[in-house]
């Protein structure tokens, strides 16, 4: 008998990270150096009873507060929040209005919806080479097809993508080509932050192939972890590195300005941001700024959806934006994520092989590491099963590549997360995973 199940429905894969997490949860002494989840001890309890209290004290501001709400999102939250993003900017001018901006379930709805309103089944996204692994998910089970950009420390290479647009337009296919998506701050998963001269260029290299394609191609950037920037840290195994020619590539901790401050950006940029990283995951609550027409389908879009994020997360947010009690948070977990990856640091540099290079985190939550060739990292290699045997998770790094058969996809790179994990279980998980590593490498 046929199934009932929707093309989408029996298309759907299992996603990673459901697995990924199964794996944490299902195995109690297993230490997870894979979820990206945030810090235990850093999720501000006490502010958020604090301005809840202040919220539910009084029918005058506890009944709004616990009633539907609009489906763009709670006023003020719209207006702070488009403030915040250019004082992060720096005051410059900028398509931050709040007329352009809406409130979602976390900034992974708001993704979904932006693709559900661009992109039919066949249409192109253009990607970094690697990229966050979720995203490609999305991708996987709508039918949207991949292609990958190369990714340097600063950003994606791009001769590469003018190279790959100049060969989407010999074959036919630039007309399925919708945007490029971009992670721009210490990227999930490979910590990279993109220049603003590299976000200028690519917004230009868009442009310029428009009237190929038919129609606009949109810049959209994902900034969920611009505001988790700390100090720098010092570079990996400085001193192993001169012994062992051991590569270390270190992070910068700037974070330039986003790129709604561009020319064109109003008509072009679609930006993504969240509350869950920097305040608290379990509230959900993330935002997005679009241009018209895609503002207006994307709203209709939620509409469907739930016409409207939480009321009461939505006005714990504005009043945390308003107060100062955000910022103080983000202080916080700033400085508590800083101490974290200075202590992965350190256990990398005792624990791994010097012929492993590592990309260092100046801000985010992940180290990325990258084998010689020729050693597998992935889901199926002896590498990922010994490290599940002696109780240590990593992401392998090749669930972040798009499925491009323009190249192969690397099997020799892993990103491991220390935004979790307790700091003695990252120097006992990184060991772990050092003395894999040792017998394979």
């Amino acid at each position: 008998m046929k199934t009932a199940l929707s093309a989408l429905g029996q298309r759907t894969a299992p996603p990673a990270i459901s697995w990924l997490i199964k794996y944490a949860l299902s195995r109690p002494k297993l230490i997870s150096l894979a979820a990206g989840f945030t810090d235990n001890a850093t999720l501000p309890v006490e502010i958020s009873r604090k301005l809840l209290d202040e919220i539910l004290r009084t029918p005058k501001t506890g009944q709004p507060a616990l009633q539907y709400g609009t489906t763009a999102g709670e006023e003020k939250l719209r207006q702070l929040t488009a403030s915040h993003l250019q004082k992060l900017d720096g005051g410059h001018d900028s398509a931050h209005a709040p007329e352009h901006t809406i409130i979602t379930g976390g900034s992974q709805q708001f993704l979904y919806m932006t693709l559900e309103a661009l992109c039919d089944q066949g249409d192109i996204m253009l990607v970094e080479d690697p990229t966050y692994f979720v995203f490609l998910s999305i991708l996987q089970s709508r039918g949207i097809k991949s292609r990958g950009v190369k990714l340097e420390r600063d950003g994606i290479n791009l001769a590469h993508l003018e190279k790959l647009l100049e060969r989407l337009k010999k074959s036919g296919e630039l007309r399925r080509v919708k945007a490029l998506y971009l992670v721009t701050y210490f990227q999930n998963p490979t910590g990279a932050t993109t220049t603003l001269a590299k976000k200028r260029a690519a917004l230009k290299l868009l442009k310029k192939y428009e009237r190929a394609a038919g129609h606009p191609i949109y810049l959209l950037e994902d900034a969920a972890y611009r505001e988790l920037f700390f100090a720098p840290v010092a570079a990996v195994c400085d001193r192993r590195s001169s012994a062992h020619g051991r590569r270390s590539q270190t992070a910068t901790t700037e974070t330039p300005p986003t790129a709604l401050t561009l020319p064109g950006a109003k008509a072009r940029v679609i930006y993504a941001g969240t509350y869950s990283k920097p305040f608290a995951t379990g509230v959900r609550v993330g935002f997005g700024i679009l241009p018209e027409p895609v503002y207006t389908a994307v709203l209709r879009i939620k509409g469907n959806h739930d016409f409207g994020t939480a009321n009461l997360l939505q006005h714990l947010l504005a009043r945390a934006l308003a107060s100062g009690d955000y910022d103080q948070q983000v202080a916080k977990a700033r400085k508590n994520y800083a101490r974290k990856a200075a202590v992965m640091r350190r256990a990398l540099a005792e624990h791994f092989p010097a012929c492993v290079e590592i990309w260092e985190a100046g801000g985010g939550l992940y180290f990325w590491a990258r084998l010689p060739k020729g050693i597998s990292s992935g889901v199926n290699s002896k590498i990922f099963q010994a490290a599940l045997k002696n109780d240590v998770l990593y992401v392998p790094g090749e669930l972040c590549y798009a499925d491009d058969s323009s190249r192969r996809k690397p099997d020799n790179e892993m990103r491991i997360s220390f935004g979790n994990a307790s700091e003695e279980n990252i120097r006992v998980g990184i060991a772990r995973l050092g003395a894999v590593l040792k017998r394979f490498a």
